[in-house]
């Protein structure tokens, strides 16, 4: 006999979206609690390794750390890549969520955020390092589904919604009606990605070599999914010089990242029109009226609503608070009896 969820409540009861760029919490009551950078820096001295920072204050080591000392990323394209550095990773993220806390209560809940297209086997391992980091039950929930949630898409009803969400290492596409998944498309396409095709494209055209980050701040402050009128925006980076070897900064423009976008960008537009020809009619007429949901960071793409509206003729409108939907979504599946069925043990 299944307990109603008031009785095995905790104050402690929490849901983790444990991406590839961001770790997102959710306690219950209390809402989101954390959110940073999932990236650990890990010191070896005399053979042996320990946890040096995590989070913000790791990020800012990407690329700068010295001899001994590894800024690491344990997640990539949406699934562990290390479990090990994972487990310690998501155990001073709960601490911190927590207060500093003894991690959890006695009978406690935690929800992780899966891909939906993650194998079992890499279910398992997020599964594991939730496990040993100190939580009493694991359940999971797909990240499309969570991310429409958060978003307020009537997920519960008989009616079609189209969810895509834009995550550092994957992009999820989903139709979803009566707490279920109709159908859904992963590929391993996201933030990464984008910010690879900057470095590669600064590299190739201008014989400059920029780092992660500063890949990220071209994608945030000129990045766009379609090309403007024009040169649009220009940026000054600072990176080092491939024909020298010495530091220089040129001037990129809006117009030349956007065609470097193009192939990622691609990329997205098709999972999505993938996903629209793979769909029941009847769904796809309710689609036509509630248009299509962007969620996750790469929603906030300049201009990725423009250039997936023109691509299948729909309205694409992007979610509040982006961003922070694929947590939300879990947090409410955790505490909302409304969303029981949604989640998973394995």
């Amino acid at each position: 006999m299944k307990l109603p969820k008031f009785f095995s409540s905790s104050t402690h009861d929490m849901a983790i979206d444990l991406g590839t760029v961001n770790t997102v919490i959710y306690v219950r009551d209390r809402g989101i609690v954390l959110n940073e950078p999932s990236v650990i820096a890990i010191e070896t001295q005399n053979g042996i390794r320990r946890v040096k920072v995590v989070g913000n204050e790791a990020k800012l080591m990407m690329g700068k750390t010295p001899a001994g000392i590894q800024a690491i990323r344990p997640l990539r394209d949406g699934v562990i890549a290390d479990i090990d550095v994972a487990e310690q990773m998501i155990k001073h993220f709960v601490d911190k969520a927590l207060g500093g806390s003894s991690r959890f209560g006695r009978r406690h809940e935690v929800v992780i955020c899966v891909p939906s297209g993650s194998t079992m086997v890499e279910r398992r391992a997020l599964r594991d390092a939730a496990s040993n980091a100190g939580a009493f039950r694991v359940q999971l929930i797909e990240e499309p589904m969570a991310a429409a949630i958060g978003a307020g898409l009537p997920v519960t009803e008989p009616r079609g919604a189209m969810v895509v969400d834009i995550g550092g290492g994957t992009t999820e596409v989903a139709v979803l009606s009566l707490r279920g998944i109709a159908y859904s498309n992963s590929v391993r396409v996201g933030g990464d990605k984008l910010d690879d095709a900057i470095s590669s494209h600064v590299r190739r055209t201008h014989n400059l070599m920029i780092g992660e980050a500063t890949s990220e701040r071209v994608k945030h402050l000129i990045g766009s999914a379609v090309a403007p009128e024009g040169q649009g925006r220009t940026l000054t980076v600072k990176g080092r010089d491939l024909v020298n070897g010495r530091p220089a900064e040129i001037t990129i423009t809006e117009a030349e990242i956007a065609d470097a976008l193009a192939e990622p960008v691609g990329q997205i537009k098709s999972a999505v029109m993938s996903a629209l020809e793979q769909t029941a009619p009847e769904l796809s007429s309710d689609i036509i009226d509630e248009g299509i949901t962007l969620t996750g960071g790469g929603a906030l793409l300049g201009r990725i609503d423009e250039a997936l509206s023109e691509t299948t003729g729909l309205p694409v409108k992007i979610a509040d608070d982006a961003l922070m939907c694929v947590a939300m979504g879990a947090g409410r599946a955790l505490e909302d009896t409304a969303y029981d069925g949604v989640l998973t043990i394995g």
